[in-house]
This record gives C-alpha cells, structure tokens and sequence, in this order.
C-alpha cells in the first residue's frame, strides 16, 4: 500500500485534515449516516453555505469550508444509488473520488479523508465500492503526488477489514 494512504477507524468528523468527504445527497442539505453527522458537526453555517450551491448532481463533488470541524474544508461528493449495477453506479462512484481528488488539488489539500461512499443507505455494495475506491485513489495518487495523505475512514470494523483486505 503507498505510505499516503491508511486506515482509520473512528468519526470522520473529528479528523485532524485538510479536508474531509461527505458522502452527500444531491440537495446538499444534509441527510443520514455520514452527511447528517457531518452537517451536525460543522454547525449551522455549513447548511447556510450548501443552500447557496444548489445541490450537486451524482458523481460531481462541491466544495464548502469546513465551520466547526477540526478540518479547513468539506468537499460534498453524491455518490449513486445502487440499482443492481446495470445503470452506471461504478462510473458513477469513480467520478465521486477522481472530482474530489482533483478538488483537493485545485484547493491545494494535501490531506484529505474519506468515507465509503454510496455503501450507507444508497446500498452500494462495500467490496465492489471499496474495490473502486481503492483503484482510483491509487491512479490517482500515481499522478499527483502533492497530496501527502489520504484516509479511509472507515465506521466501523467490518468496512476497516475490507478496505485492508483490498489495499
């Protein structure tokens, strides 16, 4: 595994980064899982900003300040709704890490952490989103290596094992 990349088990909300993902939903407004806690975590501000953005469409990503979480920026990626894998979703997820990663770039991030997009309530299974994951950070990472660090971070310990048994 490059040395960039590692594992973390915990809140994604209190990682000490340059920037941290949000699995979001289109609206940007906050929802569950991940995105709830994340809205909850930054404050109000954050919710103030997202209204201004008027929603992200699946695979695009959009870039807000951080608030009141330890981490300068949130970058909100939509990630698909799983549909049985016929409609796109795998492309679909790859953009959501590609867009972010070049965000990161753009923004000069040189840390940034993320959840398993789309693996929550949108259904994605986690072996074949991690798979996804795992590759495009790697490719990603081959040609940019101004990024110094990039953390899964995983909820719990079922999602740590399959992000280490891929990497």
């Amino acid at each position: 595994m490059p040395e960039q990349i590692k594992i973390v088990e915990g809140d994604i909300t209190e990682l000490e980064v340059d920037a941290i993902v949000n699995a979001a939903n289109s609206s940007l407004l906050g929802g569950g899982g991940v995105d709830g806690a994340i809205h909850r975590a930054a404050g109000p501000k954050l919710l103030d900003e997202c209204r201004k953005l008027g929603g992200c469409p699946t695979g695009e990503v959009r870039l807000t300040k951080g608030y009141d979480l330890p981490a300068k920026y949130v970058i909100h990626a939509v990630g698909p709704v799983w549909d049985g894998g016929g409609h796109g979703e795998d492309e679909s997820l790859a953009n959501c890490y590609r867009n972010a990663l070049q965000t990161a770039i753009d923004h000069k991030i040189h840390s940034i952490a993320f959840p398993a997009i789309s693996t929550g309530i949108y259904g994605f299974p986690l072996k074949r989103a991690t798979e996804i994951a795992v590759r495009e950070v790697r490719e990603f990472l081959d040609k940019h290596p101004q990024i110094d660090e990039v953390l899964f971070c995983c909820f719990d310990d079922r999602t740590a094992r399959v992000y280490e048994e891929t990497l």
